[in-house]
């Protein structure tokens, strides 16, 4: 089933974020203010609202959260006085311009994951097994011993099995750090990883690097057993 997203601002990027959304295989429809979107909310819902915090305030977060199973809030800044009182209305996460399409994709792919809930329900590609909810993992039902980071790292890639995942998206979901150059960071963490996981990156069988590109853990004919499932 295709998300269905809608998109609440009156900014010039709207039309840029609408393309990027589409490109990446949601359905987007947009309205100029809260009061707008209810009406089309009230005659067909939506899976996510994207609200811009220059159409809105606390109350109208509060009351388009009531009305859509996820909330996203765009914000001039990070460091921006309201965002307590946003996330306390119900909004489930932030974005704080400016942001890349990559950012954007990424937060929009967690509150939808978030929405559908599969992060507590384990996850199976091959022999490896991750379970978000006890944060625990195995590779052939022996436990993998994962510091906090290695965890959230597998936890991402495996909830995005066969996709092609960017260096930029995982600074951002991993890390929280959209800004910056992680690259060493990133490499050295899949580096001790792949070690747990008992391969190298020239010989990979769950973790393969797209050159140029990203990282993708493979699918059930590149790794062990099985395809990637939700339990």
């Amino acid at each position: 089933m295709v998300p269905d997203i809608l998109l609440i601002t009156e900014s010039t990027t709207s039309p840029a974020i609408s393309r990027v959304l589409r490109e990446a295989g949601h359905r987007v429809r947009r309205s100029p203010s809260v009061a707008v979107a209810c009406e089309a909310l009230a005659t067909d819902g939506a899976d996510l609202a994207l609200v811009d915090l220059g159409v809105t305030g606390g109350e109208g977060v509060a009351v388009l959260r009531s009305r859509t199973p996820a909330a996203i809030v765009l914000i001039d800044s990070a460091w921006h006085p309201e965002l307590g009182r946003l996330l306390a209305a119900g909004a489930d996460d932030f974005l704080a311009k400016p942001f890349s399409a990559a950012q954007l994709l990424a937060r929009v792919w967690l509150a939808l994951l978030g929405r559908a809930a599969p992060r507590d329900r384990p996850m199976t590609s091959g022999g490896l097994t991750v379970d978000p909810a006890t944060r625990q993992a195995w590779l052939d039902g022996v436990p993998l011993a994962l510091s906090r980071l290695e965890f959230d790292l597998l936890s991402y890639l495996t909830a995005r099995a066969g996709e092609v995942v960017s260096r930029q998206e995982l600074a951002d979901a991993v890390w929280h750090e959209p800004h910056g150059d992680h690259n060493r960071t990133i490499d050295v963490h899949l580096s001790w990883l792949r070690r747990k996981l008992g391969e190298t990156a020239a010989r990979p069988c769950y973790l393969h690097t797209v050159r140029s590109v990203g990282f993708r853990l493979a699918l059930d004919a590149e790794s062990r057993r099985g395809s990637a499932t939700f339990a």
